[in-house]
């Protein structure tokens, strides 16, 4: 079947519509970045750049480190932005833009989020680093799409019930990481926890400036929850549109986490730079030597 003009959306040089990205301009690893200044902090350590191109606040580098061809691609805060690029990310590997049409034979990419994260436990200090075993998305995303076969629904049913969630809220889903590719990027330096995708930093996140909250006590509840080996450790905005997507695509998908601030403790990073250079360096050798 053939995608209309409305579907898929390409630019007048056939580069897909927001990414302004060109099939040959991306490599089958990706690292994805929220604020678009850290892609050239990642590509900074590349041997070499090969593509460098932006459109609004995508902003993609190419290029090769230790014989390997990686890109950096930024995507904004929040899952309406991950809904965003990853479709356009499967669609330059697995749609034929000449023909507008789904290629038989499927790529598989390989994506990996490195991102500034809290946490919600007292015994998980700032400025190490976390990998998203699993993901709770409070956004909603997923739910736009048929999705229930790579949902973890027991996880989610017992947080709702633990939560007493209101009805007023999309419902929890939970999305469990690839864990083929968390393997090669496992360490002693990596912890793993249960992260939540909220869809704002402020009130989503029970933070008060002058805003009452519709549920005082929803951060300790993060903090309290548990069910069989599955306990919430940190907050953030984008990784549960990244598993779902990803699983739903075909992709393989981790989510890579440097703490910078404990919400129990009330702290933050006194040198949030070094903190996140290191794991972009530390996920950058993961990727390219093992």
């Amino acid at each position: 079947m053939q995608l209309s003009a409305s579907e898929l959306i390409l630019n007048a040089d056939k580069s897909i519509y927001h990414l302004n990205l060109l099939p040959e301009d991306i490599a089958e690893t990706i690292i994805t970045v929220g604020d678009p200044d850290r892609v050239a902090t990642v590509s900074k350590f590349f041997d070499s750049i090969e593509v460098k191109k932006g459109k609004r606040e995508f902003y993609t580098h190419t290029g090769t480190l230790n014989g390997k061809r990686i890109s950096v691609v930024s995507t904004g805060i929040g899952t309406d932005n991950i809904d965003i690029v990853f479709n356009e990310l499967d669609a330059l590997v697995n749609i034929d833009f000449d023909t507008r049409t789904v290629k038989p034979n499927k790529t598989v990419l390989d994506i990996v989020r490195i991102g500034t994260s809290g946490s919600v436990r007292s015994d998980i200090p700032i400025d190490s680093f976390l990998m998203s075993e699993y993901a709770m998305g409070f956004d909603g995303l997923l739910h736009f799409y048929e999705s229930d076969a790579i949902q973890e629904s027991d996880v989610s049913d017992a947080f709702v019930n633990h939560t007493n969630w209101s009805p007023n809220k999309s419902v929890p889903y939970v999305v469990k990481y690839d864990e083929e590719l968390g393997k090669k990027l496992l360490s002693n330096r990596i912890r793993l926890g249960t992260t939540v995708t909220n869809i704002g930093f402020y009130g989503p996140q029970s933070r008060v400036l002058r805003l009452k909250l519709s549920d005082a006590d929803l951060q300790e509840k993060l903090a309290s929850f548990a069910y069989n080996d599955v306990k919430i450790t940190n907050l953030e905005m984008e990784t549960s549109g990244i598993y779902g997507l990803s699983k739903l695509l075909g992709h393989r998908a981790v989510s890579m986490n440097c703490i910078l601030a404990n919400r129990a403790n009330g702290e933050f990073s006194t040198n949030p730079t070094k903190s996140v250079e290191e794991l972009i360096q530390y996920t950058l050798e993961k990727l390219t030597t093992t």
